[in-house]
């Protein structure tokens, strides 16, 4: 009852309603302008899904880390530090380091051998229609996830600002998030959506620095004080919070749950499908590679934001007050910015927060457009024989349906910690993208079987192992009694499986599945395809071309 009674009284301080949904609606109708405008040039496919290929490197990876830097990032990781410190940090340390792998790896490569997704690189050398199924397949799966993620840091958000308490009220929050993103997206296709990432990006890491810049000011700028604060407020045990295992390393099971999580992290990225799609938002291989590099500095810079935040949480506004928050754990950002700034502040932190969650949806939701429509619908069902502007209109029926499902997941997995779910997104990209793409890249002998095995394979582990994971069903905090599963109903348990991310299983098996898939298949292989893929993905030649045969 005591938390409850916190909660209320946490609602009725935070912020003027009034002042944060002005904030919010200017944004959103600043934002929707710049749509309108790009919108105007959206004349073919190579506009509609990759924005014309007019975008320069160092806007490109401003628009990445705009894209990378999601609800999970702001929301997500500030909360997890405040409540579990050392552990917490972690999730930054993984998501950046995810870059080097995408950067050495991937990034140039698929570029020059690709157009619109990654299953035109995967489809080069590759019996084309299954292969564009499973890699579509696996791309909704991966946007999925990622959505709940946006969905539920969206809920939990606007909850605390506008004081809304229950699953219901959270609820309607979630679908204007959804038809906010389905707007955006049919309208600005991926220039529009480019924009709005660039924008707030720029907000985003501004508005944390100044902040970065306030707490520490607090502090006499002495990053022990701020440590020391922490801990006082933490109360009995706040030392925990300066050294690892406060959430994992207690139990063997933990410390499983934080090799999967490393791992998936770590992965994760050069298998997203959102993030290798903007690669082909650039003419030339060099501007990928400088947009990397920009994207590396700004989200770098980010994180290391990332760790006086989370810190000046624990120590400004206490673990205790932040989890009886509607939003919980993803509520710490916004609380630290009203105690340090009261509501305008607030306001204008959570409009940056508000506007993260739009720019990730909406680039998520047009690469599953782009993935179905091109993919599925224009490769494989209609084998090629269908017009740009019918692929297009395709692509903006399937946004419709992506965002209904994205609010219904949305609405079930509210309350979770959006760093956690982004997490799974992670786990699924691992196992079911990245081996194939690794494979397909630089194993000569690589073929469709063992694309196929390690796709399916890596995809349906994946979702088998949470389904029956704590993280749907089983899970229950000790000190209230709570679910913290996405089913609310302790009674429900269904959990069979300890790990809570499933990323140390399933992608070395999703590898080995490419390798045994590759071995035992008859398919001769096709040495010219490689050498001929090896050189595009060098050179860039031919890149503009149609990669289907």
């Amino acid at each position: 009852m005591s938390g409850l009674v916190t909660a209320a009284t946490t609602t009725e301080k935070v912020g003027d309603p009034v002042v944060n949904i002005a904030i919010f609606a200017a944004f959103v109708l600043v934002t929707l302008v710049i749509v309108l405008r790009a919108s105007r040039n959206n004349r073919t496919a190579a506009d509609y899904y990759a924005a014309g290929r007019s975008f320069t490197g160092p806007q490109n990876g401003t628009a990445i880390a705009g894209d990378y830097l999601s609800a999970a990032s702001f929301l997500g990781i500030c909360g997890a530090i405040a409540i579990n410190g050392y552990d917490g940090f972690l999730y930054s340390i993984g998501f950046l380091v995810a870059w080097l792998v995408a950067l050495l790896l991937v990034a140039e490569l698929l570029r020059n051998t690709g157009r619109f997704t990654m299953a035109d690189v995967l489809s080069f050398r590759l019996k084309e229609r299954p292969v564009r199924m499973a890699a579509a397949l696996s791309t909704l799966a991966v946007v999925f996830f990622y959505l709940l993620a946006q969905m539920a840091g969206a809920g939990g958000l606007v909850a605390l600002l506008l004081g809304i308490e229950g699953v219901a009220g959270q609820g309607v929050v979630i679908a204007v998030v959804g038809a906010l993103m389905i707007l955006y997206v049919l309208i600005g296709g991926m220039k529009g959506t480019t924009w709005v990432q660039i924008i707030k990006a720029v907000l985003l890491i501004a508005g944390a620095g100044v902040m970065t810049v306030w707490v520490l000011a607090k502090f006499g700028f002495n990053l022990s004080d701020l440590l020391q604060g922490a801990v006082d407020k933490a109360g009995e045990g706040g030392e925990a919070l300066l050294g690892p295992g406060k959430q994992y390393g207690a139990t063997p099971t933990s410390q499983l749950n934080f090799l999967s999580l490393a791992l998936a992290l770590v992965l994760g990225t050069a298998g997203l499908p959102h993030v290798l799609m903007r690669f082909y938002t650039v003419p030339t291989a060099k501007e990928a590679r400088r947009s990397v590099v920009w994207a590396i500095w700004l989200i770098g810079i980010f994180y290391l934001f990332t760790l006086v935040l989370g810190y000046g949480a624990g120590a400004l506004v206490g673990p205790d007050v932040i989890k009886a928050a509607p939003g919980g754990v993803n509520s710490a950002a916004p609380l630290l910015a009203f105690e340090l700034g009261g509501t305008v502040l607030l306001g204008i932190i959570s409009a940056v927060a508000f506007a993260t969650i739009l720019a990730v949806v909406a680039g998520l939701t047009i690469t599953a457009a782009t993935s179905f429509a091109h993919d599925i619908y224009a490769s494989v069902i209609k084998r090629g024989q269908v017009k740009p502007d019918g692929e297009v209109r395709v692509a903006r029926i399937t946004v419709i349906v992506i965002g209904i499902l994205a609010i219904i997941g949305g609405i079930f997995a509210n309350g979770q910690n959006v760093a956690f779910l982004v997490a799974l997104a992670f786990a699924v990209a691992a196992s079911a993208n990245l081996p194939t793409i690794l494979y397909s890249l630089f194993w000569k002998r690589f073929n469709t079987s063992g694309a196929l095995w390690s796709m399916y394979g890596g995809l349906i582990s994946c979702l088998v192992l949470i389904t029956f994971s704590p993280v749907v069903s089983g899970k229950v905090d000790p000190a209230t009694g709570k679910s913290l599963s996405m089913i609310r109903d302790t009674s429900i348990d269904f959990a069979v499986i300890p790990l809570e991310n499933p990323g140390l299983i399933t992608i070395p098996l999703a590898f080995l599945l490419g390798i045994v898939g590759t071995l035992l298949s008859k398919e001769k292989p096709h040495p010219e395809k490689f050498a001929e893929m090896e050189v595009r993905s060098l050179t860039g030649a031919g890149a503009e071309k149609a990669t289907v045969h």
